[in-house]
């Protein structure tokens, strides 16, 4: 099947899964980012746009390789988080990395959630893993580890920095989404471990990133060396 770098509907129904996040209150500002797998490749938000403002132009088709196929702007910095979870996931065909409440509230406790209710074992098909903490800028090996963490479950909380909801559908990952929302909160209704917080040196290096390099090409290409993961 050939690729179609310009599916015009795919694009579209992609910012409108962005629109409902962002009224939900699952993005803010212009953090998180969501994919749509297509032949070969995905299509992707871009990297620093406020989706209140986005347009099918903005998006970007990637390849399975990770080679900007069509678009004008930067692909979203968590491109790798998609790239891996598709190469690794037949099954999966949208990723929405979001910043919800609860759930980001979690992935600072850098713990598991267990199967708790009954719809976790529905749609998320499983516990849900939280990855090891990996530093800003670090792209390649967020994806990595993103990934791995993620497993055979619809759902990987990242340390200190929020949820990846996976589908067969964007619609079916957005389901995914309010699913994993509501089982965080209960999680921490019932009590959860002690938050672990970032490194201080992280911290720094961080705003750092945010300030001059984030949604630039050298936040892309300048990465940070490789250190000790924590977690």
């Amino acid at each position: 099947m050939t690729m179609d770098v310009n599916d015009l509907d795919l694009k579209t129904e992609l910012i409108q899964i962005c629109h409902q996040l962002v009224a939900l209150g699952y993005l803010i500002g212009t953090y998180g980012n969501a994919s749509a797998r297509v032949p070969g490749g995905l299509i992707i938000t871009p990297s620093r746009v406020d989706y209140a403002h986005l347009t099918p132009e903005d998006m970007v088709t990637v390849s399975d390789e990770g080679e900007i196929l069509a678009g004008t702007r930067l692909p979203s910095s968590e491109l790798e988080v998609h790239r891996q979870i598709y190469l690794r996931r037949p099954d999966v065909n949208a990723v929405l990395h979001t910043h919800s409440l609860h759930a980001t509230a979690l992935s600072c406790c850098h713990d598991t959630i267990p199967v708790i209710v009954e719809e976790q074992s529905q749609v998320v098909g499983g516990e849900i893993y939280c990855t090891r903490y990996i530093p800003a800028g670090r792209h390649e090996d967020l994806g990595e580890e993103t990934a791995r963490a993620l497993g055979t479950s619809n759902a990987v909380l990242i340390a200190n920095h929020g949820v990846v909801n996976c589908g067969r559908s964007l619609d079916e990952a957005l389901f995914v989404c309010l699913v994993v929302e509501r089982i965080a909160q209960m999680r921490l209704l019932t009590g959860a471990g002690a938050v672990v917080p970032i490194p201080p040196e992280h911290v720094a290096s961080e705003r750092d990133r945010f300030l001059h390099r984030y949604g630039t090409a050298a936040d892309r290409e300048d990465a940070e060396p490789a250190e000790a993961q924590s977690g």
